[in-house]
C-alpha cells in the first residue's frame, strides 16, 4: 500500500515540476556542448580509445635465462611448462605458460636469452592510484575517528590538562594548511623518526605512513570538534539521570550520551571523511602515487590531459558519492532504530 501511494504521488506531480526537470537537463546538455565546442576551438584531438590502458592493460612478460647452458628438458604440467637449463656448474628451472615457450630441448642458451613470452593483465596507473587513495583514506579515517573521539571526550572533560591539550591540538591543526602539515610530517618529523629507527636497527617508515599520519591528525582535529558538539547537544539531564542510576561518568558517556550523539554527528562526520578523500590528493607532493599523482604521470606519458583528468574526477566522484549514499542509508536505519 505504501509503495502504491508513493508511486501515485510521483505521477500526480504538477506540470511545473516536469518543466524544471527539463530545465535541469537542458542546462546539463548546454554545459556539455559548450565544453566540447570550446575543446574543438583549441583543436584538441580527443583520444578516448587510449584511456582504457590507464585502467587495465596487457603487459608482455619475458622470462629470460640467468645462466649459460643447454635446454635440458621442457616438462608440461597441464597448462604450465617447466623449462630446465643445464649449465657448466648448475642447472635452473623456470615456469611459464605452456603456449609461451620459445625454446626447444637441446637448444644452446646464453645469459639473458628469452625462454618464454606471455601476456598478463595488469592494473593501469589510474587503478593503482585509486587503490592507494582508498587505502590512505580508509586507514586515515580509522585513526581520525579514534583521535577525534578521544579529543572530543577530552574537550568536554572537567580535567583541565586534558581539556587544554585537546584545545591546543585543535587550534594548532585547524590554524595551519594541510599541505604545510604534510611537509612537516614528511621532511621534519619523518627525518627524525627514521633516523631514530635506523639507529636502533628497526628500518624506516615509508612516505605512505607519514601521509596517513598527516591526514589522520588533520581529520582528527575536525572530528574532535564534531564529537564535542554532538556530546554537548545532548541535554544535561541525560547525564544526571544516568548518574542517579548509579552509573559512573565513563558508563553514562559510553551507554547513554555517545549513542545519542552518534546519530547527530553522523552527517558532519560523513562530510569530513568525504573531504578527507579529496584532501589525499595533496600527498603527491611527498611522492605518494595516489590518484591525482597517478593522473599527472599518465598525462605526462600520453599528453591527454582532458580525458585523463576527467576520468580521475569521475573516479573521485564515484568514491565520494558511494560513501555519501552509504551514510544516508545508515542514517535512515539509525533513525528507524
Amino acid at each position: 500500500m505504501m509503495k502504491k501511494s508513493k508511486n501515485r504521488r510521483q505521477f500526480n506531480r504538477p506540470t511545473s515540476y516536469y518543466i524544471w526537470v527539463g530545465v535541469f537537463f537542458l542546462f546539463l546538455f548546454t554545459l556539455t556542448g559548450s565544453f566540447y565546442y570550446a575543446s574543438q576551438k583549441i583543436e584538441y584531438i580527443w583520444r578516448w580509445n587510449r584511456l582504457p590502458i590507464y585502467f587495465v592493460y596487457k603487459d608482455d612478460i619475458e622470462i629470460t635465462s640467468e645462466i649459460d647452458g643447454e635446454v635440458e628438458s621442457i616438462v608440461l604440467k597441464e597448462k604450465e611448462a617447466v623449462i630446465t637449463i643445464k649449465g657448466m656448474d648448475a642447472s635452473e628451472s623456470y615456469k611459464a605458460p605452456a603456449e609461451s615457450v620459445k625454446v626447444d630441448v637441446a637448444e644452446m642458451i646464453s645469459y639473458g636469452d628469452t625462454l618464454a613470452v606471455y601476456q598478463k593483465w595488469k592494473p593501469g596507473l589510474l587503478i593503482i592510484g585509486l587503490w592507494v587513495t582508498l587505502k590512505l583514506s580508509l586507514i586515515a579515517t580509522i585513526f581520525g575517528i579514534i583521535i577525534g573521539t578521544i579529543g572530543g571526550l577530552s574537550r568536554v572533560s572537567s580535567n583541565p590538562a586534558f581539556r587544554w591539550l585537546a584545545t591546543a591540538y585543535v587550534e594548532l591543526i585547524r590554524g595551519s594548511p594541510l599541505m604545510v602539515q604534510i611537509l612537516i610530517w614528511y621532511f621534519i618529523l619523518g627525518t627524525m623518526i627514521n633516523d631514530l629507527l635506523t639507529t636502533y636497527g628497526l628500518g624506516h617508515l615509508s612516505a605512505f605512513w607519514y601521509g596517513v599520519a598527516s591526514l589522520s591528525c588533520f581529520a582528527g582535529a575536525y572530528v574532535t570538534e564534531i564529537v564535542r558538539a554532538g556530546i554537548q547537544s545532548i541535554h544535561r539531564g541525560q547525564t544526571e539521570a544516568a548518574r542517579s542510576l548509579g552509573m559512573s561518568y565513563a558508563q553514562s558517556m559510553l551507554h547513554i550520551i555517545l549513542p545519542q550523539a552518534m546519530r547527530r554527528i553522523l552527517p558532519p562526520l560523513a562530510g569530513q571523511f568525504i573531504s578527507l578523500i579529496k584532501d589525499s590528493s595533496l600527498l603527491g607532493i611527498i611522492a605518494i602515487r595516489e590518484l591525482t599523482k597517478a593522473a599527472r604521470e599518465a598525462v605526462t606519458a600520453s599528453l591527454q590531459p582532458f580525458e585523463i583528468y576527467l576520468a580521475a574526477a569521475a573516479l573521485y566522484l564515484v568514491l565520494t558519492f558511494t560513501l555519501s549514499m552509504y551514510v544516508n542509508r545508515l542514517e535512515k536505519r539509525m533513525a528507524i532504530a
